[in-house]
């Protein structure tokens, strides 16, 4: 019997085209990246909602790769000379390096595009129905457009080389990064057939699990190695960003990882089905070294 990991897999190549067309170099580049590895984090997510609402993985399958997809296609981008100027992702080189600029950046574009081909697919109508798909393809397009992930994208943009206060720091990776796991927790409620009160249970788990996450990811830029992340480390410093580690030292930050952990576990309390995977995600995450 396949695992989560297993099925979403599957689920994600099987979504891109497997005979040979012109434009072969695009999907190999999409491909890449999809196969660079990762924790797989957010379509866990959207499984593990699912099935926190009573229904089977299964039906919330292609939610789960489409999310995927998008964070992908957004790590791409963020590794672009334009960007994050990133050689490295996840220990291999990135996209750009491999393909080209110009490859890299419709790579992106078309792994965006695709997200929601799959969503609105036949087998996803067929799955949870044509009123769902499209519940879930807007939770997505507006935790992932401009005043979301995107937003984000810009706020972090624009604070380079300046002191930025706390509440902006904040108000970026809610967007940034919190945004994106949100959206894979409620949209796992909606495929799972779960009412309002789950979605809005699903989004208070997604915002405080982003936030650690986030912080988290601040305090390793700063303590772990280049062969445990698999990317440069350093990256804020030299980038002269203001992070949650520069603004509040490392023992703060530290405490509001299991502030934020604990909120999200508490979030978890009004769901029907089994939530243990939830739980071991949100504590995981909390201790992860990579």
């Amino acid at each position: 019997m396949m695992g989560h990991i297993d099925i979403i897999e599957n689920e994600i190549y099987n979504s891109l085209p497997t005979e040979e067309v012109t434009e072969q170099i695009v999907i190999d580049a999409m491909r890449y990246s999809l196969k660079a590895g990762g924790k797989r984090i957010r379509p866990l997510l959207v499984l593990y909602f699912a099935e926190a609402c009573g229904a089977s993985a299964e039906k919330a399958l292609p939610f789960a790769a489409a999310i995927e997809m998008v964070h992908t296609y957004s790590l791409i981008h963020d590794d672009l000379p334009c960007m994050d100027d990133d050689d490295l992702r996840r220990g291999k080189p990135s996209n750009h390096k491999v393909f080209g600029e110009d490859i890299a950046l419709l790579a992106g574009d078309a792994l965006l595009t695709n997200a929601f081909a799959v969503m609105l697919s036949e087998r996803a109508v067929s799955l949870v129905g044509a009123e769902k798909c499209v519940k879930c393809a807007r939770i997505l397009a507006d935790c992932a457009g401009m005043t979301g992930m995107i937003g984000g994208q810009v706020i972090d943009l624009q604070s380079e080389g300046k002191s930025v206060p706390i509440e902006i720091i904040r108000e970026m990776h809610l967007k940034k990064t919190s945004c994106l796991i949100k959206a894979a927790c409620m949209m796992g409620v909606v495929a799972g057939g779960g009412d309002e009160e789950a979605e809005a249970l699903a989004e208070e788990y997604g915002t405080c699990l982003g936030l650690a996450f986030q912080i988290m990811d601040d305090i390793l830029d700063v303590t772990a190695s280049e062969e445990e992340l698999g990317k440069p480390i350093g990256s804020d410093k030299e980038n002269e960003k203001s992070t949650f580690v520069t603004l509040l030292g490392i023992d703060e930050c530290k405490k509001l990882v299991k502030e934020y952990t604990e909120s999200a576990i508490s979030a978890l309390s009004g769901f029907r089905g089994n939530t243990d995977s939830l739980r071991e995600t949100a504590v995981k995450m909390s201790e992860r070294k990579s």
